[in-house]
């Protein structure tokens, strides 16, 4: 459906384009009657924008992100560089993704996973989350001797007294 301003008020007069269905542009009018921006439909749950829409230096609160991200860890940074340079804005979202894995995960076994993606050539986040997701987790390590565990010994002769068996 595309959208115009009609004469001279703010409203919209909407008309349906002729032509393939999935294919037809959108375009929306500000209420100063001047172009804002030519959005091309895509599947749905999917949006393209045009590349005269997109900010041509990269916005302080991202490069703050990124910055956070290198924090985290050396991969995580290349990691988040990759993806924001591939994927541009609708990206930052995958870096506040990855950086939020640092967060459940620990910074130490997100950069290694990170590593991985890079070598395997598929720096993603969705890489990166079903990794740690499928992964083994790590053997429990119970410190043998502790004085606050007492030897098996101790507690059986502890329940025999108590139920009275003498073997």
């Amino acid at each position: 459906m595309t959208r115009v301003p009609s004469d001279s008020s703010d409203s919209y007069a909407s008309q349906r384009p002729s032509g393939e269905k999935g294919a037809s542009p959108s375009i929306e009018a500000s209420s100063s009657s001047t172009w804002r921006s030519l959005n091309v439909r895509t599947r749905r749950g999917h949006h393209r924008t045009q590349e005269r829409d997109l900010p041509r230096k990269t916005p302080s609160s991202t490069e703050a992100l990124l910055r956070r991200a290198h924090f985290a860890g050396t991969n995580v940074g290349s990691l988040c560089e990759h993806i924001y340079r591939t994927e541009g804005p609708p990206g930052v979202r995958r870096v506040l993704g990855v950086l939020s894995l640092v967060k459940k995960h620990g910074a130490a076994v997100v950069d290694d996973v990170a590593q991985i993606a890079l070598e395997a050539g598929a720096p993603s986040y969705r890489f990166v989350k079903n990794y740690l997701e499928r992964r083994p987790p790590l053997p429990l390590s119970l410190r043998q001797v502790d004085p606050l565990i007492r030897q098996l010994t101790l507690y059986r002769d502890l329940i025999d007294q108590r139920t009275g068996d003498q073997t």
